[in-house]
């Protein structure tokens, strides 16, 4: 059974820009915080931005800031995010991920995980 599906991923050019959005089949209790993780060939996932179920907070990694937003647009089991500006170095596979646990958002240790979307942002 697939609980996290993420859509959204493609092709662009840099500069331009790229929304991606996740869909949780899961209790409304796992998904207190949600996130967006990447993985570049050869590289470790990495996070890049994480909210919690109300979108009151939010973290970003500075590589991110100010160019993508993420959000929970419709409701507890949905988050998008926002990719404006995109660079080269952001070509990754994406993954969205939730978790229950209520605790720092810079944490990378989540319950559950997508399988992956891929953004390949070209010069």
């Amino acid at each position: 059974q697939v609980q996290l599906v993420e859509s959204g991923g493609g092709s662009v050019q840099t500069g331009e820009s790229l929304r991606l959005s996740c869909k949780a089949s899961l209790p409304v209790t796992s998904t207190y915080v949600m996130g967006w993780f990447r993985q570049a060939p050869g590289k470790e996932r990495e996070i890049v931005a994480a909210i919690t179920r109300t979108g009151g907070s939010t973290y970003y990694a500075d590589a991110v800031k100010g160019r993508f937003a993420i959000s929970r647009p419709n409701g507890a089991n949905t988050m998008s995010l926002q990719m404006n500006s995109l660079k080269p170095e952001d070509t990754a596979v994406y993954y969205c991920a939730a978790r229950s646990q209520i605790s720092g958002l810079r944490e990378t240790n989540y319950d559950y995980w997508g399988q992956g979307t891929q953004v390949t942002v070209s010069a």
